[in-house]
C-alpha cells in the first residue's frame, strides 16, 4: 500500500478541559531503526492522557506530544533492521505516544501479537495495563502465588487488570471500588473481596480480612491520603508500588511502621522508561500472560468505545470514573 506522508491526529491543543483535543494533520516522518509504522485500528484511553491533557504528566523528551500510550493494528512499513515481523501483520503495540492517530510509530520491541481470538478492540485495551501491572506487581513488588494483594481502583483498567493476573498467579485478591456496582464487578473478575470505599474503611476491613496480617503487596493509582493508610493495611514485608497519585503528589508518612514491619515502598512510571525495559516486559508478556489471554483465563475488559474524533468523550467518561474497564477509539 502507498504510506501517506500525513496523518490524521488528535491534538492537545492547550492545557485544560477534554475540549481541548482538537483533530489536526501531522507529518510522519521516516522511521529509524527499530521502528515499525502501525495503521491504527483502535487505540486505548488511559488516565496518563487525561493527566497529559492537564499538564500534569508531560511526553518524555523527543517523544511525539499527540496523546495515546497503545494501539491495536496492521504493521505498514518497517525499518530496515527488523526482520521478526512482515507487512499486513496484527499487532498491538505499547507507544510513548502517539496512538491517537490513523498512523503510529511503534519501537518493535513494544510490539506483539494480537492473541487469538480477540478483536482489535479488545486488542488496544491490553498494552499499557498488562505492561504496568506486570512490570510493577511480579517484578518491583515480586508478587508471589498464596500472598495477599490489595489493588485500589479495582474496576478501571489498571484493576480490572490487576484483578485477572494476580488471581491467576495464586494470589489471594482484595480491591477497593466506589459503588456497590463496582464492587460486584471486581468479584466477578475473581476479586476475592472488595471493598466499598465510600462507605467502608478499607483500613478496618483488611484487618478483618487478613486476620490482623494485613497484605503483602499493595498497587496503588490514588496517592495522597491513602499513603499512611496503605502503610497500616501492610504485612510484615510487605510491599507499596505507587504509580500514579490521582489524589495528591504530597503525603505525610509515619516511618515507625515502615521500620517495624520492614516495609518496602517503591514506584514507577513506564512511560519514560527505554526501549530496552519495555521489550523485556513484551517478552515476559508474551511468554507469561499472553497464553492466559489466549485461553480465556484472562479476558480484556471494555466498557466502552468512541470514534477517534470525539476523543473528547472518551477523556470526559474516564474522568467521571464512570467506567467499568478500558475506553476504547476506534478509527
Amino acid at each position: 500500500m502507498t504510506i501517506p506522508n500525513q496523518t490524521f491526529a488528535i491534538e492537545i491543543t492547550e492545557l485544560g478541559a477534554a475540549s481541548v483535543l482538537k483533530p489536526c494533520q501531522r507529518t510522519l516522518f521516516p522511521l529509524a531503526a527499530g521502528q515499525v509504522l502501525i495503521k491504527v485500528a483502535a487505540a486505548g484511553v488511559n488516565y496518563a492522557d487525561v493527566m497529559q491533557r492537564q499538564g500534569i504528566y508531560l511526553p518524555p523528551l523527543g517523544a511525539t506530544d499527540i496523546p495515546g500510550l497503545e494501539v491495536s493494528g496492521t504493521i505498514v512499513a518497517m525499518a530496515e533492521d527488523v526482520k521478526n515481523w512482515k507487512l499486513g501483520d496484527a499487532v498491538c503495540a505499547l507507544l510513548t505516544g502517539g496512538g491517537y492517530a490513523h498512523y503510529c510509530v511503534a519501537d518493535v520491541g513494544s510490539v506483539l501479537p494480537i492473541p487469538a481470538g480477540l478483536n482489535f478492540i479488545e486488542a488496544a485495551s491490553l498494552p499499557e495495563t498488562f505492561f504496568t501491572v506486570w512490570s510493577n506487581v511480579f517484578e518491583r513488588a515480586q508478587l508471589k502465588s498464596g500472598e495477599t494483594f490489595l489493588v485500589h481502583g479495582g474496576s478501571g483498567g489498571i484493576g480490572s487488570t490487576a484483578i485477572q493476573l494476580a488471581k491467576a498467579f495464586g494470589a489471594t485478591v482484595i480491591t477497593t471500588a466506589g459503588s456497590e456496582e463496582k464492587c460486584r464487578f471486581c468479584k466477578s473478575l475473581g476479586a476475592d473481596a472488595a471493598i466499598n470505599y465510600r462507605t467502608q474503611d478499607f483500613v478496618d476491613e483488611i484487618s478483618i480480612l487478613t486476620h490482623g496480617k494485613g497484605v503483602d503487596v499493595i498497587l496503588d493509582i490514588i496517592g495522597g491520603d491513602y499513603f499512611p493508610r496503605n502503610l497500616k493495611c501492610m504485612a510484615t514485608e510487605g510491599r507499596l508500588v505507587q504509580i500514579a497519585l490521582q489524589n495528591n503528589i504530597k503525603s505525610e508518612i509515619n516511618w515507625l511502621p515502615v521500620l517495624h514491619k520492614r516495609l518496602t515502598i517503591t514506584g514507577s512510571t513506564l512511560r519514560g522508561r527505554d526501549a530496552a525495559f519495555k521489550a523485556s516486559i513484551a517478552k515476559q508478556l508474551l511468554k507469561h500472560v499472553w497464553p492466559l489471554i489466549k485461553s480465556r483465563q484472562i479476558e480484556p475488559i471494555v466498557h466502552s468505545t468512541f470514534p477517534l474524533i470525539v476523543a473528547y468523550k472518551g477523556h470526559q467518561l474516564i474522568e467521571s470514573s464512570q467506567h467499568l474497564g478500558k475506553i476504547i477509539l476506534t478509527v
